[in-house]
């Protein structure tokens, strides 16, 4: 929780994550149109009659402008001035919510809580998106328990929004902790930070003296699964525009269609045994999901990490544009799904889902992680939570087996009746060697095994596993 004090005003200068309120805003937008804050009727020295806060307020209003720790307005972000020119007409218009830190530490209040209600009940009545560009240290102690109070009102207007089916961003600034962090920032659906920021519930004068302090930025947050991206200031405005557009963009005329699988990208003969079919999926000029992500997407924005403490490099996730429809997609690396990277995908699938973007998922794994970390990060029951996800998703799902499909850590990433091979891959209830192993078969067995388990790309058509095989684009076969 802050102390009460006034924090450093901001400079402005590229680079620095502490801006003011206002700064902050023009950094996404040069339309910001201020709503009119909501009239109450406070008791002198708030709610605790905390002696001198009042005047307080009275010299943090004097030194920053604000009547406030919070500003709140509409703006459009993007447009000509987007992602390359490319960013819808006019850009997005959407709710900021602006935290300036030199008022009182850009702690919450009762009447902070105030504006942000009223924030987030007229994005809901213009049934539009809410970016919060937040600094701030907490609640305010000089408002005690009816301040702390005020995160349940905020998680509740963020529930609300959520079952609206808005789109719900944060961008984290210089610091970020307490419950703005625990609520506004950690609670939002894509999560940005500026390069440097302070990041943690932990605020710097409540931490164990031998804390880390690397523990709490920006940068570990990201390492860690809590954030998305790391951004610099000069790219803020473009990667907001691309997000806002990317999740808002959403025909109701098409979101119950499937989005088409990618096209093969390699000239691959159908495999002529078992094994072949695997040394075809592990060869390693084979295309991976980076090579289709790029194929398929005219422009595309990723999500990281599971919000858990983890992240997973060998998982990629996010949102893109395909024939100018806003597609989610969840593409596994080829490398073994570790847990985070199960639960990352689940988050993706459930996050579209709400936002009724169809999904895209490449499945190319040789199985789950099994070694003890991975078991001490409970992989069955992320494993299990993206079965769930999948089965219980809102809007059509489309998966491509592009490499390896090994076992259920393969499976879970697959659409039940809605899953397509490409002829440079396998899918097998388990690896040939591994079957081989556990029926006591010598090596020289394997190859004999892996045309038992009837992997090839033309068996799993012919089980009913696969609807089809893709093949090549035209342009590509000439």
């Amino acid at each position: 929780m802050p102390d009460g004090g006034t924090g450093r005003p901001g400079s402005g200068r590229p680079g620095d994550a502490r801006f003011t309120a206002r700064e902050a805003v023009a950094l996404l937008a040069d339309d910001f149109h201020e709503l009119v804050s909501p009239t109450a009727e406070y008791a002198p020295d708030g709610p605790l009659s905390w002696q001198g806060y009042d005047d307080s307020r009275a010299r943090a209003a004097a030194r920053t402008g604000e009547q406030e720790s919070v500003v709140c307005g509409t703006a459009t972000v993007g447009g000509t001035e987007g992602v390359g020119g490319d960013n819808g007409v006019g850009g997005t218009r959407c709710v900021l919510i602006s935290f300036e830190f030199g008022f009182l530490g850009g702690s919450l209040g009762e009447r902070t809580g105030d504006r942000l209600e009223a924030a987030y009940t007229y994005a809901r009545e213009q049934r539009l998106p809410v970016v919060s560009l937040i600094a701030t240290g907490g609640s305010r102690m000089q408002e005690g328990m009816r301040a702390l109070a005020q995160l349940q009102r905020v998680a509740w207007q963020s529930v609300l929004t959520r079952e609206a089916r808005l789109p719900q961003l944060a961008v984290l600034r210089d610091p970020t902790t307490g419950g703005g962090w625990a609520t506004l920032g950690a609670g939002a659906d894509v999560i940005l930070a500026l390069p440097g920021a302070q990041v943690g519930f932990a605020g710097a004068r409540v931490r164990p003296q031998d804390a880390d302090p690397y523990a709490y930025t920006a940068e570990a947050q990201l390492e860690g699964g809590a954030i998305d991206a790391v951004v610099a200031p000069d790219r803020l405005r473009a990667e907001v525009a691309l997000w806002l557009e990317l999740l808002t963009t959403v025909d109701p005329a098409t979101e119950r269609v499937a989005p088409p699988p990618p096209h093969a990208l390699a000239a691959t003969p159908l495999p002529r045994t078992g094994w072949d079919a695997v040394q075809q999926a592990r060869a390693p000029e084979r295309p991976r999901a980076q090579a289709y992500l790029d194929a398929y997407f005219t422009r595309r924005a990723a999500i990281s990490g599971d919000r858990c403490g983890g992240a997973d490099p060998g998982m990629v996730c996010g949102f893109g544009k395909h024939d100018g429809r806003t597609v989610a997609y969840a593409a596994q690396c080829g490398t073994a799904t570790r847990p985070a990277g199960f639960r990352t995908a689940a988050r993706l699938v459930r996050l579209a889902g709400r936002l009724r973007i169809p999904v895209l998922t490449l499945v190319d794994t040789p199985g789950a992680a099994n070694d003890a970390e991975a078991e001490r990060a409970a992989a069955g029951a992320a494993i299990a939570d993206l079965f769930a996800a999948v089965a219980a998703s809102p809007v059509p799902i489309t998966s491509l087996v592009i490499g390896e499909g090994g076992s259920g850590g393969a499976l879970a990433l697959a659409a039940p009746d809605n899953t397509w091979a490409t002829p440079d891959s396998y899918f097998s209830v388990i690896a040939p060697e591994l079957a081989a192993a556990i029926l006591k078969r010598p090596g020289d067995e394997i190859r004999s095994t892996a045309d038992q388990l009837r992997l090839r790309p033309q068996d799993l058509a012919e089980l009913g596993v696969v609807r089809g095989i893709v093949e090549q684009e035209p342009e590509q076969t000439r």
